[in-house]
């Protein structure tokens, strides 16, 4: 293709159309996504109250005392399956002396 002063260009109304509402709608979404930066700016930033901060702390500790609580169950059950499977493992050999 090249390009000269005698070059032409025909765009019908429907494409005409296509790229004004693509305009008009980035133009839209810069001005709202400037607005919103603008006002969370302006707002101060949130804060956790004392009480807030004591819950949320209770509410960490008593997660961490859960899993721990989970891990030492795992670990109990995982001793009793391994002592089973030794047994299982001598009886093997017994039976295949």
């Amino acid at each position: 293709m090249k390009l000269s002063e005698n070059t032409s260009l025909t765009l019908d109304v429907r494409t005409l159309v296509i790229i004004i509402g693509f305009t008009i709608s980035m133009v839209t979404m810069y001005m709202k996504l400037q607005s919103d930066i603008s006002l969370a700016m302006e707002s101060p930033p949130p804060t956790l109250t004392a009480a807030e901060w004591t819950m949320k702390d209770q509410l960490i500790r008593k997660s961490i005392e859960a899993t721990l609580i989970a891990t030492n169950n795992n670990t109990e059950t995982l001793k009793e399956i391994k002592e089973k499977l030794n047994t299982l493992e001598d009886r093997i050999y017994e039976i295949n002396k």
